[in-house]
């Protein structure tokens, strides 16, 4: 029996599909995680193409769009999390390392919200934000498919969210877990989908401004 049989015996694998308004989240575009030449890096550049192509279909709708970036003041700050993964220590507040690929094109208006750990949703008001904007429905994009995506998409259905993933708009650092985990998310917690779908589906979804900056953003 493969997977697909076992899955489905399971019964798992149904959808979630759209709500009334979406919100973009982009995970951690930033150097320290898209840049090849940097331990624990990867080249993404291919999807953080296809990401840009679906936040300027965003922007043209209206659709509220939200950024998460890995930083730290201390790697003290990162707990156990940095024992597993060292090349946190490069994530410093206030470095390059920091700073969202710049072809994500972001804008003034668009917040990014700093996290410490793998989830968008953890220690963060991502949720409060979401809410006061009246969004039901949040677009997972970014890095790594396995990890902090991965983290996001649970945290935003175990918050009560539709979370759907465009599978062009993610990448990691090996294919393997890239496609293990896009099939675990679309069997258990969320809707993957291609990008066309995801862009098809933006429009209606509107719901206007991501209401006013508040702290653990940085600007």
């Amino acid at each position: 029996m493969d997977k697909y049989e076992i899955y489905q015996k399971a019964e798992l694998g149904g959808r979630v599909g759209f709500g009334e308004h979406a919100a973009i989240l982009v995970v951690d575009f930033q150097r320290a995680f898209v840049d090849p030449e940097i331990p624990g890096g990867g080249d993404f550049h291919e999807a953080i193409g296809s990401t840009r192509v679906l936040l300027d279909e965003a922007r043209r709708l209206g659709v509220p769009v939200f950024y998460t970036v890995v930083g730290y003041a201390s790697p003290m700050e990162a707990g156990r999390f940095i024992e597993k993964c060292p090349t946190l220590r490069l994530s410093m507040l206030g470095t390059p390392m920091v700073e969202l690929a710049e072809a994500l094109g972001r804008t003034e208006e668009e917040p990014v919200l700093v996290k410490r750990f793998a989830s968008a949703f953890f220690e963060t008001d991502l949720a409060e934000r979401l809410r006061e904007a009246g969004v039901d429905t949040v677009v997972v994009c970014g890095c790594t498919t396995s990890g902090c995506v991965r983290a996001s998409v649970i945290d935003g259905m175990q918050n009560g969210f539709r979370s759907i993933v465009p599978r062009e708009c993610v990448a990691d650092i090996a294919l393997e877990p890239h496609e293990a985990n896009l099939f675990d998310m679309d069997a258990k917690y969320g809707d993957v989908m291609s990008m066309d779908e995801v862009m098809d589906r933006l429009e209606g979804t509107v719901v206007g401004a991501t209401g006013a900056s508040k702290g653990g953003a940085k600007s």
